[in-house]
């Protein structure tokens, strides 16, 4: 562990900044300044939106910490979902830090980061719920919550001008399968000691009442075992819900079945949990995905990823028959036991439709009590709010209207209006003994993940993939003399999704011809130019085209000068 360090001049400002997480679901990251000492809450991952043609993660924008690696004391993890960790390999790769979490949110990392391994050996400081660690002048206390993954905490952190209170992801639940509930006395005698900020997770804001515990699903469950006695279950959850995984395979058990799991991440997380201690496997009940020709239909459960409809994920390539081990028939029952991320329900529904055309019965939250949140509604949220009695709250995790959402319950809670930072990302919160207030922004926003490169994917070349997919290519090919001032061969167009040729080559030809004046024209003007040869091209081709066919294709010159 770092010694405290006692640097900070007084009258120095804490100011608190989130890299992600405002206005989005996930890629949550917040970070907390104070004079030469930098602290990060978690780093996790996005998923792309239906405009991200092609990209496969979206993290946050770290430059800001980059050019302050120097002052950085380490980063805290609330817990491991992909959200919140996702980024952490990526992060690595760029500045080396050290990491804090429990056991399980660090076995989880260790697995993605013998995946992407960064250039040096990683600090990992394994800490409990209730261990207050020194980092700089910072002192974060780790404090147990509920959610829907075993060893989430809060943190709070003891500053120089008060203590600020981050909640992560959290829920009530009175019942939780690992029979640990949320410590509210700690987090009542915090509240009692005097909160300045509390940053309170918004994602259920808008909605009523308390979230249902954990159990409710253990009952459903048994309700869909008992039912479907002569059918093949297949289940899909978030890899990273321990807790409803250890239900499934303790319903299975149960009932006779043999356990199969499908997709890398679940195989993962529960070896990890499982070595950890974390999940108990009764004996004999898991078997290897290449057994399950072994065993009759109704004598197997198959545990999947995919409940966001991933077009990579074992329950896609399950619903589409592309899956080289598992063969879908009406015999089979898909539970869907999650709910859809806000951006993801076409993927979604695009892998029920499939399921169902194959004659396949599907159950999800609709129609059972497959899934409840992990995180905290209205009440959950007031509960929260009326133990810590914060000075100025700060709405995280969430969209617009989750964050103006948890605003209005600060508001009810007798939280002055003036006292509530809706924020944005980069804005940076500035808190001293004064007062708080907005003042100014650092670099944010997303940076792109596409195969192994990593930020080399940006607007520009979203708009090209987005004008590709749209109305497709034309290319203009020449080979020319500017000398002499003639064409030697060509020009020759090659298209690619604009039109089919074959049914086109009136169409071709005149267009061949445009290009072919265009260019003499261009030439007989002596410059010498390739570019401004290009642009005519391009201008001329793109004003026929459009005459005749109403579309605009990427035209795309290639001229050679011998």
């Amino acid at each position: 562990m770092k010694k405290e360090n006692k640097r900070g001049a007084v009258g120095t400002k804490l100011r608190v900044m989130s890299l992600g997480g405002l206005q989005e679901i996930g890629k949550n990251m917040t970070v907390f300044e104070y004079g030469d000492d930098i602290i990060v809450v978690d780093a996790g991952l996005g998923f792309p939106d239906d405009e991200m043609l092609g990209v496969d993660l979206v993290i946050p924008d770290i430059s800001y910490l980059v050019k302050n690696a120097h002052k950085i004391r380490g980063i805290l993890i609330t817990h491991g979902h992909e959200d919140h960790i996702g980024a952490i390999p990526y992060v690595l790769q760029q500045i080396n830090v050290p990491i804090y979490g429990t056991r399980l949110s660090l076995g989880i990392i260790e697995g993605k980061i013998d995946e992407n391994p960064p250039p040096f050996e990683p600090e990992l400081y394994t800490v409990e719920a209730g261990d207050v660690i020194n980092l700089g002048v910072f002192k974060a206390e780790f404090v147990h919550v509920n959610h829907s993954i075993a060893d989430a905490c809060a943190i709070s952190l003891k500053t120089p001008v008060g203590t600020v209170f981050h909640t992560g992801d959290f829920k009530l639940d009175v019942s939780p399968i690992d029979g640990k509930m949320m410590d509210l006395t700690r987090i009542g005698e915090i509240g009692k000691a005097g909160v300045t900020l509390l940053l309170c997770e918004s994602t259920n804001a808008e909605r009523p009442g308390f979230t249902a515990s954990e159990r409710t699903v253990g009952s459903s469950l048994e309700r869909i075992f008992a039912q479907y006695t002569d059918r093949r279950l297949i289940i899909t959850t978030f890899s990273s819900n321990i807790h409803r995984v250890q239900q499934i395979i303790n319903t299975s058990y149960k009932h006779g079945r043999k356990v199969a799991v499908i997709g890398r991440s679940m195989i993962n997380v529960i070896g990890a949990a499982a070595e950890l201690g974390y999940m108990e496997l009764p004996d004999g009940v898991l078997i290897d995905i290449n057994d399950i020709k072994r065993y009759k239909p109704e004598e197997l459960t198959l545990i999947t990823t995919g409940s966001q409809g991933e077009p990579m994920s074992a329950l896609y390539r399950i619903a589409f028959s592309e899956h080289d081990k598992v063969k879908i028939s009406p015999r089979d029952v898909v539970v869907l036991s999650s709910s859809a991320i806000p951006g993801n329900e076409k993927l979604v529904g695009k892998i029920i439709n499939a399921l169902i055309k194959n004659g396949v019965k599907v159950v999800n939250d609709s129609t059972e009590d497959v899934h409840v949140s992990g995180h905290a509604c209205r009440e959950e949220i007031k509960l929260m709010m009326a133990l810590l009695k914060p000075k100025y709250l700060m709405p995280i995790h969430g969209e617009y209207r989750h964050l103006y959402a948890n605003k209005d319950i600060g508001e009810f809670m007798g939280i002055p209006s003036e006292n509530i930072f809706v924020s944005e990302l980069g804005k940076v919160l500035e808190i001293d003994r004064k007062g708080a207030r907005f003042a100014g922004t650092e670099t944010a926003g997303k940076v792109l993940i596409d195969g192994s490169g990593i930020g080399d994917i940006g607007s520009v070349v979203l708009r090209d993939r987005k004008h590709l997919s749209e109305d497709g290519l034309v290319v203009v090919v020449a080979t020319i003399d500017m000398n002499d001032q003639i064409i030697v061969s060509g020009p020759d167009i090659v298209s690619r999704g604009f039109v089919y040729v074959k049914e086109s080559e009136e169409l071709m030809h005149r267009a061949r011809d445009i290009a072919e004046k265009s260019l003499e024209r261009a030439m007989s003007k002596r410059y010498g130019d390739r570019t401004y040869l290009k642009g005519v091209i391009k201008d001329d081709l793109a004003k026929f085209i459009y005459k005749e066919t109403k579309r605009k294709p990427m035209i795309l010159p290639v001229i050679m000068d011998i």
